[in-house]
């Protein structure tokens, strides 16, 4: 009978396993993460999209949500603010959460709209979905976030505003009706340009001589 000498395996082919699976693992929650979000949201409602390709402007879903950040008009911490006590400015909504990647690709991007408006009648909404409070406010810290904030643990008001996933962002006139929305992250470039020129358009109009 032969001995059969087994070969050990190169130094650190172990170590580059682990990593393989780990990114692996990774990889899997991630996209894991995905599809409990799109299932969760398998009942987004479709009106405002529908309405905007008619050329309207639905009027936007009330909601009374915890203040999660303080900023302009909107506040104190933990006080349930709705978005018609925000009537008669032009309101952003982005939706948002920490474990989002594209939403911390976007945050420069939605922060510079809230520095550069805020003064022309512009307030930016941070919508904080199905986070951890500590997560939340960790998020808005390092990423240096001035614009107020509100939470939506559950994702209750995600639904009525056809959002199925984050980041969104939805735009809404003086008179509290969508004027436009952006189902995908924000980019330099066109894509924010265009969102930009949206709000020039917005606040020139006069509260209450908005067309649609």
């Amino acid at each position: 009978m032969t001995d059969e000498t087994v070969e050990e395996p190169p130094a650190g082919w172990d170590r580059r396993r682990i990593t393989y699976l780990v990114v692996m693992l990774i990889a899997v929650g991630a996209i894991s993460s995905l599809l409990i979000v799109g299932m969760l949201n398998r009942g987004a409602d479709n009106t405002i999209d529908k309405a905007i390709a008619r050329g309207e402007r639905a009027e936007a879903p009330d909601f009374s949500l915890p203040v999660l950040v303080a900023a302009g008009p909107v506040g104190p911490v933990d006080q349930e603010m709705g978005l018609s006590s925000l009537r008669g400015n032009v309101v952003v909504l982005n939706f948002w959460a920490s474990w989002c990647e594209p939403c911390k690709q976007e945050a420069p991007l939605v922060e510079s709209l809230w520095t550069q408006y805020r003064k022309r009648g512009l307030v930016v909404l941070g919508i904080n979905v199905r986070n951890v409070k500590t997560d939340a406010l960790k998020f808005h810290s390092e990423y240096g976030l001035s614009f107020p904030s509100v939470r939506d643990g559950e994702g209750k008001i995600q639904g009525p505003y056809g959002v199925t996933g984050v980041p969104e962002t939805i735009v809404v006139d003086r008179r509290g009706r969508i004027a436009a929305t952006v189902r995908w992250p924000l980019e330099s470039g066109p894509n924010f340009n265009s969102l930009k020129s949206v709000v020039d358009t917005l606040i020139a109009e006069p509260a209450g001589e908005v067309a649609g």
